[in-house]
């Protein structure tokens, strides 16, 4: 064959196969994840009727609202670490926050969801709130920049990123600072110390860089408080600071979405909504209780045939990145495990994948079956928090292993001062602060089990009952396997102290 021939057959070979691949990426499409920052399920959509959210009610009567959707750990970068590796985080190595002095980074081997998807042929962007590290883990072709506590701002600066013509599909990691606590300033601007005990957490709304921003304020009176809250002028007032910063955030999302409509996008976009955890007041974020840990979930999947549905599947933030992988075509990346707790019985394998599961094959189903249980793994919040908790949660059942149960339950400190928590805490330990007396919220057994369908509020432990003496043991034994299976180095713990 001579070289003219040759050259003409390799040239033909090497167009198609490139112009195959280009076929390939193009049929991708795009992904957009939205999320907030320390946000329960207080939407219209979940059916809370005073406020409002409009942006997010329309995107979950465009697609599905999960009603039993769970954060393994009610903190920050912890959480964060989670969404985007589809790992626990013992496992990522994030145990707590990155920033400041705590300086938790994750594990430099794992392949992040933003790497996964740019190796894949995706173009990628992160906005606003990243608190994950290290920025090669987590490496995005681009990090938009926006004023703090802005979001429609942050939603304008995607635009170019969105409208771009680059023909990949794009992942977009959107993420708000609200309603994230702000702080509590007195009336004169200087900042409320724990004296000002009636002075109300301003969750970010006084913030000068939200102009933007229409301001939805709150009576307080109509709020609706959380039954694991007291019911006090107190609480009603942050509470409707609270709403006032979900309304915020709800207005970033919207304009992101807008954007996605307004160049032709949106119809060919999975839009995923979250928060990273639950509610910023003691009783919630921080702990392994539902408050804490219970968060909103909306997917908009681009074909879905039944939309404006509720879900109850049991899901947890470990699968997210399953289900986008799953979206985007992408094989799950499989790691060795790391350590030997135990002896490896013959049977077992000594890789593992991600801990979690697509929920795209449950998406259009509103009672599907085979998802009735979910874990959480907490370990620290900040690094002078340390007060590890594994959870196994079922539907009826769940089991709160309160591994240092010796310690004081550590408080973060934008939730110490909360005046919610002083109104309470200042009237002594035999105070009620919701379900519980102030002594209990503090001091915990190292077992918790509670019966979930009877006792929403987890206020009446049953682990020292005799007649549920059969199913804690049977909940231990699930824990120790969900701790084997993903390398919890804490399952040592069950050995010694």
């Amino acid at each position: 064959m001579n070289s003219i021939v040759k050259f003409f057959i390799y040239g033909f070979l090497i167009f198609n196969v490139s112009n195959v691949a280009a076929q390939e990426i193009s049929t991708k499409r795009n992904i957009v994840l939205l999320v907030s920052d320390d946000h329960s399920p207080d939407l219209g959509a979940y059916g809370n009727d005073i406020i409002q959210t409009p942006a997010l009610d329309a995107l979950a009567a465009d697609g599905v609202h999960f009603t039993n959707a769970f954060a393994t750990t009610a903190s920050c970068s912890a959480s964060r670490s989670v969404i985007l590796t589809g790992l626990q985080n013992h496992r990522t190595g994030q145990y707590g926050h990155l920033h400041d002095f705590h300086r938790f980074n994750t594990w430099e081997d794992l392949k992040t969801l933003p790497v996964l998807l740019q190796e894949s042929g995706y173009r990628t962007a992160s906005a606003e709130k990243f608190h994950v590290g290290s920025d090669q883990t987590y490496k995005f072709e681009q990090r938009l920049h926006s004023p703090y506590r802005s979001s429609v701002e942050m939603a304008e600066g995607t635009s170019g990123f969105i409208n771009s013509d680059d023909e990949r599909p794009f992942f977009l990691y959107f993420a708000t600072s609200d309603p994230h606590r702000g702080g509590r300033f007195l009336q004169d601007g200087s900042r409320a110390g724990l004296d000002d005990i009636d002075t109300p957490d301003d969750f970010g709304n006084l913030s000068p860089g939200a102009q933007k921003i229409e301001a939805v304020t709150y009576d307080p009176k109509d709020v609706i408080v959380h039954d694991f809250l007291p019911d006090t002028d107190i609480s009603r007032i942050e509470l409707a600071e609270y709403y006032q910063a979900v309304s915020r955030m709800d207005q970033g999302f919207g304009k992101v979405i807008e954007i996605l409509k307004e160049a032709g996008k949106y119809d060919d976009t999975l839009i995923i909504y979250m928060s990273d955890h639950g509610i910023a007041f003691p009783g919630a974020k921080t702990t392994t209780y539902d408050a804490g840990l219970n968060a909103p979930l909306i997917v908009r999947h681009p074909d879905s045939l039944n939309r404006g549905i509720a879900n109850d599947a049991l899901i947890s933030w470990v699968d997210i990145t399953p289900t986008i992988l799953d979206f985007a075509g992408i094989d799950e990346p499989t790691y060795n495990k790391q350590i030997m707790l135990e002896p490896i019985s013959s049977d077992l394998d000594e890789s593992h994948g991600l801990h979690g599961q697509s929920l795209l094959p449950v998406l259009d189903q509103e009672h599907p079956e085979g998802r009735d249980e979910i874990f959480a793994s907490h370990t620290f919040h900040e690094i002078q928090m340390y007060y590890p908790m594994r959870v196994v949660r079922g539907r009826k059942y769940k089991l709160i292993w309160n591994i240092a149960h010796g310690l004081t339950f550590p408080a973060a400190a934008d939730l110490w001062e909360s005046p919610t928590w002083q109104r309470s805490y200042r009237q002594g330990k035999d105070a009620m602060y919701g379900p519980r007396t102030v002594e209990a919220y503090m001091h915990r057994p190292e077992f918790e089990l509670f019966d979930i369908e009877k006792d929403p509020l987890e206020s009446k432990n049953l682990a020292d009952d005799p007649e549920f003496k059969d199913i804690l043991e049977a909940h231990k034994v699930k824990l120790k396997e969900f701790q084997r299976s993903t390398q919890d180095p804490w399952l040592l713990k069950w050995i010694y102290q």
